[in-house]
């Protein structure tokens, strides 16, 4: 089962367009955990130049509550992206199906999403700075968790 990127209620369409292409290119199904800050639909993400819509599997749920059932009726495992998280992404064992989960922009997740996570990561910092983009986050993120799990789509070289 592949990886996928979940996103608990983003606020700001740019960045829910970058994770996007970012999942689009790297084969990975992304979730988005309504309410948003704008609207979420295919007309909504084409409207905003998101011309990789028909690359990326993107599934939408209603809630929060919606959500968390489907993951755990398929058995997949929540790692929460978090400043408050208990290991480093780098440390962490990152395994297929694993579902990476970021929350907003602006709050973060709730207690309850930290509460329901499987595992809580973080990207070390230096001291005195809050957080990363959540683009950048979700691409340093990903990128160790593919690399650890082999999920990296196959490549037909690079372009010249």
């Amino acid at each position: 089962m592949p990886l996928r990127i979940a996103l608990y209620q983003p606020d700001i369409p740019q960045n829910t367009g970058t994770i996007l292409r970012l999942c689009a290119c790297m084969g990975v199904t992304a979730d988005i955990i309504e309410p948003a800050g704008f609207p979420v639909s295919d007309r909504a993400f084409r409207r905003a130049g998101m011309d990789y819509l028909d690359q990326v599997g993107v599934e939408r749920h209603v809630s929060w509550t919606a959500f968390d059932a489907w993951r755990r009726g398929a058995g997949l495992r929540l790692v929460l992206a978090t400043t408050q998280g208990a290991e480093a992404y780098a440390d962490f064992r990152f395994r297929d199906g694993d579902v990476l989960m970021l929350g907003r922009e602006s709050a973060g997740a709730p207690a309850a999403v930290h509460e329901a996570a499987d595992a809580r990561v973080f990207i070390p910092m230096r001291e005195g700075l809050r957080s990363l983009n959540i683009a950048v986050a979700a691409s340093m993120i990903l990128g160790e968790a593919l690399r650890q799990t082999g999920g990296f789509p196959p490549s037909g070289g690079a372009p010249r």
